[in-house]
């Protein structure tokens, strides 16, 4: 089974909210909620791939020591393993926009819970609510 090493990041807001994305239609797992980030490519550490990711994704620019190292998630699909870091960052630059046509909420820890995520993402829940 092959493994796929994707960066995600909790990006909180001054208030204590977690950005989320919904994964748009025509892409695996449309609808889903999940946290940003993306595929780590051959020569990039996991920090450099979010770094790019976020701009990518939504414009904003954020530095690798405002990533802290939260938690990872490994969860097997029918088809490849994914293996998840999952970084915290509390300070970047600029304001988070949509730039591929997913939408975009600001969540309270405790409220996570109401938003379906793909299955790898769900056990980072409680870790995120305890954090905040």
């Amino acid at each position: 089974m092959k493994t796929v090493l994707v960066s995600a990041v909790a990006l909180i807001d001054i208030d204590g909210r977690i950005l989320l994305a919904q994964r748009p239609e025509g892409k695996a797992m449309a609808g889903l909620w999940e946290f940003p980030g993306g595929k780590v490519e051959a020569g990039e550490t996991p920090e450099h791939a979010l770094i790019r990711e976020l701009e990518e994704e939504l414009g904003i620019n954020t530095w690798q020591s405002c990533l802290a190292p939260l938690t990872f998630a490994s969860h097997s699909y029918d088809d490849f393993h994914l293996l998840m870091p999952l970084f915290a960052c509390r300070k970047w630059e600029g304001t988070p926009m949509s730039k591929e046509n997913q939408s975009l909420k600001w969540v309270f820890a405790r409220d996570l819970k109401n938003y379906p995520m793909p299955a790898a993402d769900i056990p980072l829940i409680p870790v995120l609510r305890d954090l905040l």
